[in-house]
């Protein structure tokens, strides 16, 4: 006989029964309705549907004057904040307060399919295809709890399709645009090797801004050439910042490191020696640095060499460029960004491969000659 969901027969007495789930109570403890006694499976199945409709409608009708606002802070915010590491709660803050704010005076049962898109399209007008998906999923989030609470009968935004998303082109510096930028930088004063290092080291390794701040001296094996990443750091300020381990498995790896780079880094010990005392890497005062500040080096200098501007993030993508530029291969670009898969790594940078195609069908006319001869 076929499971039916939410319906058990009992071994002992071979009578049917069903088990309602109902949410949870304001303590976060599972409410849960039992009803025994049928005969038949059919019959507990007829009467578990028959309960559930009426506990749903008198749910509903219960919290009929519930804001989304109100149903916001008092349920989905103090779930969320349990489920996510601080992190991330604190970014899905920034963007929920600010964007959710549209529903804040409807009504939670008068959230509609029309309304949503309305907002979403609002949304798209302003912000890239991927972000507008970020915030939808999590609004999208928010109203599973509400059914899951039986607050609503159903989930409208599971009826709205995210935002056909766009590719946008990845922005990078080749290697003489990086040269550039460097020979701009005053590495004869202290704050000016500080920010040559660190400019250098993210644009020759392709490691994250949060692994470079968290980086410390044991991490580096100068005779073996190798740096180690299994780390990252969430910073807030100078008086609040935290480390914590990588996300995946993929995120810890160790990284093989070029003579010049190994230079740069011995170079920079030295000078950090002698005007502070600390075991992170790169620290201008002994406290960790701001990630936010290497945005600001690379608008100053960027100016300076006449060179496009980019974020800091770009410096990782210039180095998968200037890998690829070297006929690196993809496999060992992706362990070396510590991706967790390969689909990742081609996702954002597959369009960076426009000539492999025809290298390959290339390799296989040479293959054929050979064959015939």
């Amino acid at each position: 006989m076929p499971k039916v969901s939410n319906v058990y027969q009992d071994k002992k007495s071979k009578k049917w029964y069903f088990v309602a789930n109902l949410g949870y109570d304001h303590e976060g403890k599972r409410i849960r309705h039992w009803e025994r006694g049928f005969v038949t499976q059919k019959e507990a199945k007829i009467a578990y549907s028959k309960y559930m409709n009426e506990f749903s409608d008198s749910a509903v009708k219960m919290n009929s004057t519930m804001s989304y606002k109100e149903f916001l802070y008092s349920y989905f915010l103090p779930d969320m904040k349990k489920d996510v590491c601080d992190s991330t709660y604190r970014a899905r803050l920034g963007y929920i307060k600010v964007h959710f704010c549209y529903f804040f005076n409807v009504k939670l049962k008068d959230i509609t399919a029309p309304m949503i898109k309305k907002w979403q399209n609002s949304l798209s007008e302003k912000y890239s295809s991927a972000y507008v998906n970020k915030i939808y999923a999590t609004f999208r989030i928010s109203l599973d709890l509400a059914v899951q609470l039986n607050l609503l009968k159903e989930n409208v935004a599971r009826k709205v399709k995210n935002v056909r998303e766009i590719n946008k082109e990845v922005n990078f510096w080749t290697l003489e645009e990086f040269k550039k930028v460097i020979s701009c930088i005053d590495t004869n004063k202290y704050l000016g090797k500080f920010r040559f290092s660190i400019i250098w080291t993210l644009f020759m390794t392709g490691i994250r801004r949060g692994e470079i701040q968290a980086l410390t001296w044991d991490d580096i094996d100068f005779d073996n050439k190798t740096l180690v990443i299994n780390k990252s750091m969430v910073y807030y300020n100078k008086d609040n910042f935290y480390v914590k381990k990588p996300k995946t498995k993929a995120g810890i790896r160790i990284l093989a490191l070029d003579d010049k780079t190994i230079n740069v880094l011995l170079d920079w010990k030295k000078t950090q020696s002698q005007n502070v005392k600390t075991n992170y890497v790169f620290s201008f005062s002994g406290l960790p640095f701001s990630k936010e500040l290497i945005s600001e080096w690379l608008g100053k200098y960027s100016k300076l060499a006449n060179v496009h501007r980019i974020k800091a993030h770009a410096l990782r993508h210039s180095h998968v460029a200037l890998l690829m530029s070297m006929g690196e291969n993809i496999l060992a670009i992706k362990d070396r960004l510590g991706h967790k898969d390969i689909k990742t790594t081609l996702g954002i940078y597959g369009h960076l491969y426009p000539n492999v195609n025809k290298e390959i069908a290339n390799k296989l006319n040479l293959l054929a000659l050979e064959s015939q001869n």
